[in-house]
């Protein structure tokens, strides 16, 4: 048999007849996980060899040695300890590899030959359940997409939680809104999906997600069916209710074969599949998400600075995660809206007890990931000690939370099981501060077993028998210095000093010679030996099989377990959205389904908490589905436009995941989408200029937006020239204007003060401003949006507030005035009175304006990128890929 095995440089056919016994096992065994990094046990080392050990060398930057194989040359060879794998496993899986750990399955004392070994996990970046190398405020999901016929099937599911879902959407576009939703740490996919238009390179590169295809045997439609009727104990798919999610089924079936493959367990924990339909949701764009910063700040990607910020005072990690799965999934349910609405009043109304159970919640650990690690027989003494301490708390949030009267509140007290058996399980069983060690012993509490008690006792009557044995050889020999010594390897034995060794009676026989001292044995003390040891090792032995069996009973329970973490996560989310609302002088807003949006002194939820808080100043906004759709807003920069757009967004947003909203008063409209469009800068890396990414996120805008949906647009048509920029904002407005195009809400921020003129000659569109007082040459920002358009920019004015030296200063008034002549002001007043010319739809004219930027892609440049390819360095998959971004750009330009 010949195998290839992979070195750094070059490609070696290696016959496995020549290999040492060990290093073929371990080439057979790597040839079943190719791709993956073999993490192979030898003793009390885990060892890489050949193509393994230079990856692993070079990316954990340890030593590089090697070991005599039966080849000529010694195989590259290292080793990490496997007490610290943990460690450089998780480092492997952030740099996106998987990693196959390979493990002694017998007792090498019973070994017959070599160790009979096996793979009993592979750990990728979807599949980790290492605490530490997990974030707890979010889920880590792994993802499995299908690409069929222009649509997708999506599996969603994080093993360490047990949370599972699937889906199906009908475009590339939603597909990646769907993405964007979960950001997964890992998608697995079939090939189709590369060839899908979706951008896997930036799915790496931006969000870190890594993407694995697999073989199309894992999309076989009869075996993933199979697969999750098998896995879910059921006769027919209706029995889990996906039977309509034909596509959906597969990407499902194929994402638990891959978990059977990789995580070797029976995945107990994931006891439920939950399908849903995307459009449930409000959609929210990537780029909407990065710019209303929900989760982290746009530059240093911190959480602080963002809404989740603002809103996350829960006191689990469970709440913490539901609560950040809300924010990314606003509802567009008004019922369910206003059933979470009215949990966070009932609490309000009853601030003592909603402090109450945040004080029961907050010793309450991670359940949800510790029901997991128990299912995965993974968990320690000590992380089942922690679940009972939690459990204890239950009955005491149940006792507060029956009086309360909401549906909601009442549903999460009915789903919340006390649990109290299993709590009274382990605590009877386990001993408060039982060791880390499972099979050191000291983890049964007294009284349990009898078995353990038996033992105990022998172990301690073993010790006074030392004790009296050491007492009887020093008098019958005169040693004084004679002790009874244990070790290890060696057992018990007495220990003489070598200033009484003439004293050393004839039935001692040596043991071991120490420096200052011998060490003997007797047929008296070889007895005793055996009988405390052998209690020793028995009393390990029990203690471990008896928690196993705890750990067992536990596990079985996980359904329950399940439900009421998810309701104890649930009322960490609203007790911390209550708490929130009252401490930051929020009101409950009123939820119609007309389309009016109404808010009545509204604040910037995350702006007010960075400064002080009478220093804000409120706005009032008000767009509905008639006379009031858009909002032409002008003034200068750093007058505040932008937030004031950014907080009407997050105020919307916040009513829809059912939380109060800083304003004096609200009444939102359910939006089915939020849109924004504010700031870029240049994607040099991919060739896209400030510009470019504006018209991409407006074309994308402007094709998808629907009446329902709520519309941020800020600087539209800047990255271009005066006339252009003006023409797509101008265009831009009437688009969106139009009710049988698009009749979006929207609040439309311009420089291009000239735009102001189609109020009243476009319906719908109205206009407002920035207030700004003028003190002769300088200017005072008063941050309040007041009916009306400005006149002018002010940007010589804002250049001065911002240290633009005097000269430059002068100069530019100068400018101005040269230029006034220019005014095209008045050919846009030509332009809309004289509209009789049919208006163009906008996303032509988008269109049209990135074409223009593709007219630099001359047949040239594509002949040179493919006279400077590799091809003998690229896999099929990067090929395509490859071929799959020329045709765009030959596409592009003709």
């Amino acid at each position: 048999m010949n195998t290839n095995i992979n070195t750094e440089n070059e490609n070696t056919t290696i016959d496995i007849k020549k290999l040492s016994p060990m290093m073929a096992e371990y080439v057979k065994t790597k040839q079943q996980y190719k791709d993956c990094i073999l993490f192979y046990r030898l003793g009390d080392f885990y060892e890489m060899f050949f193509e393994d050990a230079l990856t692993v060398t070079k990316e954990l930057e340890i030593t590089l040695t090697g070991k005599d194989c039966g080849l000529e040359e010694r195989a590259p060879m290292c080793g990490v300890p496997f007490h610290a794998a943990e460690t450089y496993i998780n480092r492997l899986i952030e740099k996106g590899y998987k990693v196959a750990i390979c493990e002694q399955v017998e007792d090498p004392k019973k070994a017959k030959g070599l160790v009979k070994r096996e793979v009993i996990r592979v750990v990728t970046p979807g599949t980790t359940l290492d605490a530490a190398s997990l974030d707890e405020s979010k889920n880590n999901y792994l993802m499995s997409i299908v690409s069929m016929e222009d649509h997708f099937g999506c599996a969603i599911a994080d093993i360490s939680t047990g949370d599972c879902f699937l889906t199906e959407v009908d475009k590339p576009q939603k597909l990646l809104d769907e993405i964007n939703k979960f950001v997964p740490a890992e998608i697995i996919c079939n090939d189709a999906f590369f060839m899908s238009g979706v951008d896997t390179d930036d799915l790496k590169n931006r969000l870190g997600i890594c993407v694995f295809p697999l073989d199309a045997w894992y999309f076989d439609d009869s075996l993933c069916k199979r697969t999750l009727k098998e896995h879910f104990h059921v006769n027919t798919l209706e029995g889990l209710g996906i039977q309509d999610y034909d596509i959906g089924v597969i990407a499902s079936g194929a994402l638990f074969l891959y978990l059977q493959e990789t995580q070797k367990s029976a995945l107990s924990h994931m006891a439920g599949i939950r399908p849903y339909a995307a459009e449930k949701y409000m959609l929210i764009d990537s780029s909407s998400r990065r710019n209303l910063e929900l989760v982290e700040t746009l530059r240093e990607k911190n959480k602080r600075g963002s809404l989740l910020w603002v809103l996350d005072k829960t006191k689990t990690a469970m709440g913490a995660r539901t609560l950040r799965s809300y924010v990314e999934q606003p509802l567009i349910d008004a019922q369910e809206i206003n059933r979470r609405l009215e949990a966070l009043e009932e609490l309000n109304k009853s601030p003592m007890l909603r402090d109450e159970i945040r004080e029961y919640l907050n010793p309450i650990y991670d359940l949800e990931r510790l029901i997991s690690r128990i299912s995965y027989q993974s968990a320690n003494p000590r992380d089942l000690i922690a679940f009972a301490s939690s459990l204890e708390m239950l009955p005491h949030i149940r006792q507060i939370l029956k009086d309360f009267k909401t549906p909601l509140l009442t549903e999460l007290y009915e789903d919340m099981d006390p649990l109290e058996d299993i709590a009274s399980l382990i605590k009877s069983a386990i001993v408060d501060e039982p060791p880390l060690a499972q099979k050191d012993g000291g983890i049964i509490r007294e009284g349990y077993h009898e078995d353990v008690d038996k033992f105990r006792r022998s172990r301690t009557d073993g010790k006074k028998w030392l004790t009296e044995l050491e007492v009887r050889e020093k008098e019958r020999t005169g040693i004084k210095s004679l002790k009874i010594k244990y070790n290890r390897v060696f057992g018990y034995s007495l220990e003489v000093t070598n200033s009484f060794k003439e004293l050393v009676p004839e039935n001692y026989i040596r043991k071991q010679t120490l420096t200052n001292a011998e060490r003997y044995i007797t047929q008296e003390l070889k007895d005793l030996e055996d009988l405390i040891l052998g209690a020793e090792d028995k009393l390990y032995a029990l203690e471990y099989e008896l928690f196993c069996e705890v750990r067992d009973k536990v596990g079985a329970e996980v359904v329950r377990i399940q439900k009421t973490a998810k309701a104890v996560a649930a009322l960490d989310v609203f007790a911390s959205l209550a708490l929130v609302a009252q401490r930051n002088n929020y009101v409950r807003p009123k939820i119609n389904e007309s389309g009016v949006l109404d808010i009545k002194n509204g604040r910037h939820p995350v702006v007010e908490q960075m400064i002080e808080h009478d220093m804000f100043i409120a706005n009032d906004t008000y767009l509905d589905n008639q006379k009031k759709r858009v909002s032409i807003i002008t003034g200068p920069n750093m007058a505040g436009k932008s937030t004031y757009m950014r907080q009407t967004a997050l105020i919307v947003l916040m009513a829809q995941i059912g939380s109060f909203v800083p304003a004096d008063k609200a009444n939102i409209g359910i939006v089915d989408r939020i849109f924004t469009r504010v700031g870029a800068s240049d994607d040099l890396a991919s060739g896209q200029s400030t510009f470019m990414i504006e018209m991409t996120e407006v074309a994308n805008i402007l094709r998808n937006a629907t009446s329902r949906s709520l519309l941020i647009l800020d600087e539209i048509g800047r990255g271009t020239s005066t006339f252009d920029g003006l023409a797509i904002a101008w265009a831009v407005i009437e688009h969106i204007s139009d009710t049988k195009l698009c009749g979006a809400k929207t609040l439309f921020a311009t420089h291009y003060h000239e735009l102001t003129e189609l109020e009243g000659k476009i319906s719908g569109v109205n206009n407002y401003c920035i207030a700004v007082k003028e003190k002769g040459d300088d200017i005072v920002f008063l941050r309040k949006i007041v009916k009306g358009g400005a006149d002018k920019s002010y940007g010589i004015q804002v250049a001065k507030l911002a240290g633009v030296p005097d000269s430059v200063i002068c100069r530019a008034k100068e400018l101005v005035e040269e230029l006034s002549d220019a005014d095209i002001t008045a050919a846009v007043k030509d332009l809309t009175s004289s509209s009789k010319k049919k208006q163009k739809i906008v996303y032509d004219q988008v269109d049209m304006a990135q074409m223009s930027l593709f007219d630099t892609v001359q047949d040239n440049d594509i002949v040179e990128e493919i006279r400077n390819l590799d091809m003998s360095h690229l896999t099929p998959m990067e090929a395509m890929n490859i071929l799959y971004n020329l045709q765009n750009k030959i596409q592009n330009r003709w």
